[in-house]
């Protein structure tokens, strides 16, 4: 392989070797893995988990890992050299304790530095890497190891890769710190910069290429503003993107406390001083189940972009290589998450070229959202995937006067209304609403005698903290919000009969500093059915706002929900390119994502309507008025997720939890110690917000609309 002939464009992750799970009795290395020799082979098996990992990278378009911080095992390189994987080498060295002091750089007790004692042993450590892995064709750059500041020592061993490897260029961070040993590396190379640092760099006439050798720190509820890091491949030539960290969570199953058989991080084994859950950042859990950030990744790091109109579609292939001709392009059109056209054929793109391609769809005459889906997906059986697999994908809406979901029913019966001391109630064929004055919302939902509601829904600002808010202090900045969910007070309530309707107006009044309002206004009409308006009067001095919307209590009976809005996986506003738009349907357990620190999760945009439903269809609609909203809709309340440190501690489910929510804020991921959101997806406190749906009963009819 010549030394980066051209724009590589690393779409990558790293792997570190250390504990992964317990498997039965046997724990598991990510590095020392298991093998088995076959005769007729004449080789090591490679064990499952490797293969798994191989083919993960291929099918989630991830081209390039980082072998940090150390060598990996052989076999690693050998599958990377036979499935197509990219690799930078690292040599065996990483001693950022002995320089960095809580962020902080203090060299003084740097290790290697330019002490004489360590200079033969570090440039030993590389020779040996070298030797062993100069004849795989994955490994494109040497590394020189990891966060060890700088000095004579570090130097030494770019020398030496140089001297004895002339085609591949040699990689360091830490030049980054001592600017005195820029010479170290041959590529400006950074970890967690932030995407205005990056274009900085790259618009000063640098002379070097850029990679982030780390960015998109992983760890739990992340990866959000990743589009940021990607769109600057397209934008600068010398940009060759960066690697993830990281690959997998690092926990270990272990007994826990309540006797279960539970994944466990630092400190559970009374392990001091301890890091906690920070061994958890990866892309897949310990399990090696992929986790809802992939679904953002492997869209980011499609080589071949797709951007489809109502006349076809404009293919970009980014590949270095080779044609889209491999791949069978798949075009459907969807009429409200309905299929309404697909076609089939195929197209082939030259390697780093766009075409525009015409599609002939059919004129569509019924109003409604039609989404153009355009996918690109395997024509062959590959060896990391069968035929058929979708490996690309870009959308269009297109969207007509006509509202999403909002056929009416014919009225049979009117609408009776029973107004009491303190409730007021509602009454249309089987279905019936009660609403409390002095709880301050909604108090019951029933179909027949199925009561839907557990307690009253009010106005929520506050989400479980994520790994992120708490090290971008999110969580202490707008803590007051948290209390402010829970301990808002009812302040005036209005009920009033117009327009064929009647409406209920709670006033709320929040304990923050300064105090705020939050205004609910139901208007319930003639069918029974709820809109629902809410109002956020912002305050000059309030801190940012994590959520605003309201945040239902239900049966647990209602144990299923579907959707039609952003999916399939879990995203939010700064994680939702990789997600498409349509109907889905999934269990409520199941939308519990498997972060090892429980935090806020399963979050859906862009909702047009929402269903949740038990197991005969009965539940409750949440339609979208002039806006989506976002949804989750989880077995546990935001404070169940804040409470526990780990899933085996959340309590038995004994309720379904709805949130309907205006907005809420983005998940961040630049890196989990200190970088914000991004400004663009945060929530002022000191701005209005005002939001509408509507809530209807419905059964198996109107289930299956």
């Amino acid at each position: 392989i010549e030394a980066v002939p051209q724009k590589i464009g690393f779409r990558t992750f790293e792997i570190r070797d250390k504990i992964m799970y317990l498997n039965g009795k046997r724990i598991v290395f990510k590095g020392v893995n298991r093998h088995e020799f076959n005769p007729e082979k004449g080789r090591c098996v490679t064990n499952e988990d490797m293969l798994f990992d191989i083919k993960f990278c291929k099918k989630n378009n991830i081209n390039a890992v980082r072998t940090s911080h150390y060598p990996n095992q052989s076999e690693w390189y050998r599958l990377c050299d036979e499935y197509g994987i990219y690799l930078i080498d690292e040599t065996n060295l990483e001693s950022h304790g002995s320089w960095q002091k809580i962020e902080e750089c203090d060299p003084e007790w740097n290790v290697p530095g330019n002490l004489p004692e360590w200079k033969e042993c570090v440039v030993s450590r590389a020779n040996a890497m070298l030797q062993r892995d100069k004849n795989h064709p994955s490994v494109l750059v040497w590394s020189c190891g990891n966060e060890s500041y700088a000095g004579e020592d570090i130097l030494a061993i770019t020398q030496f890769f140089h001297e004895h490897d002339t085609t591949r260029p040699v990689h360091y961070e830490g030049v980054f710190w001592n600017r005195k040993y820029n010479e170290i590396s041959d590529m400006e190379s950074r970890m967690y910069a932030k995407p205005f640092e990056i274009e900085e760099y790259l618009n000063n006439n640098p002379d070097k290429p850029y990679i982030s050798c780390e960015y998109m720190h992983a760890m739990g509820n992340s990866c959000g503003g990743m589009k940021k890091y990607t769109d600057l491949e397209d934008k600068y030539e010398l940009y060759q993107g960066g690697f993830i960290w990281d690959y997998i969570d690092q926990a270990v199953y272990k007994k826990s406390k309540a006797g279960k058989n539970a994944l466990a991080y630092g400190g559970d084994f009374n392990d001091r001083p301890t890091d906690y859950n920070f061994c958890a950042n990866g892309i897949v859990y310990a399990d090696r189940t992929p986790s809802p950030k992939v679904q953002e990744v492997k869209f980011l790091y499609q080589n071949i972009k797709l951007f489809p109109n109502k006349n076809g579609v404009l293919i970009k292939n980014q590949n270095l290589f080779i044609t889209t001709g491999g791949y069978e392009m798949k075009c459907q059109v969807f009429c409200e998450g309905e299929l309404k056209f697909v076609s089939n054929t195929s197209v082939s793109v030259l390697p780093q070229s766009e075409q525009f391609v015409e599609i002939k769809y059919p004129d569509f005459i019924d109003d409604g959202e039609y989404v153009y889906r355009v996918s690109m997906h395997l024509a062959e059986d590959t060896m990391w995937e069968a035929k058929g697999y979708e490996i690309a994908f870009g959308e269009y809406v297109l969207s007509s006067e006509k509202s999403v979901n909002k056929e009416q029913k014919a009225s049979k019966e009117q609408l009776r209304v029973v107004k009491g001391d303190g409730n007021i109630g509602f009454y249309y064929n089987d279905i019936s609403a009660m609403f409390s004055i002095t709880e301050g919302g909604i108090i019951s939902l029933k179909k027949g005698e199925k009561e839907f509601v557990d307690r009253a829904a009010k106005p929520v600002y506050w989400r479980a903290s994520t790994d992120n808010d708490r090290g971008s202090d999110i969580a202490f900045k707008a803590s007051q919000w948290g209390m402010a969910s829970k301990y808002q007070r009812l302040t005036d309530f209005k009920f009033n009969f117009f327009e064929n309707s009647y409406q209920l107006e709670y006033d709320f009044i929040t304990p923050t500093n300064p105090p705020t309002k939050s205004k609910v206004i139901y208007t319930v009409n003639q069918e029974c059915k709820i809109n629902v308006k809410l109002h956020y009067y912002g305050q000059k001095g309030l801190p940012l706002l994590p959520v605003y919307g309201m945040e239902f209590r239900l049966s647990p009976l209602l144990d299923r929900f579907s959707w039609y809005g952003m999916g399939p996986d879990e995203n939010y506003c700064d994680r939702a390119n990789g997600a498409k738009l349509g109907k889905f349907e999934m269990s409520v357990r199941d939308n519990l994502s498997g972060y090892i620190l429980p935090q806020e999760c399963g979050n859906r945009t862009g909702i047009r309507f929402a269903k949740v439903f038990d197991n005969v269809s009965d539940g409750l609609l949440f339609e979208m008025v002039s806006q989506p909203y976002e949804l989750s809709v989880l077995p546990y309340s935001t404070f169940d997720l804040e409470n526990a440190m780990h899933i085996d501690e959340l309590p038995p489910v004994t309720n379904t939890f709805v949130r309907i929510m205006a907005k809420q804020m983005g998940v961040g991921g630049d890196d989990s110690w200190g970088a914000p959101v991004h400004p663009e997806f945060l929530i002022s406190g000191e701005e209005d917000i005002v939001f509408e749906y509507s809530i209807s009963v419905i059964g198996e009819q109107e289930k299956q609309r």
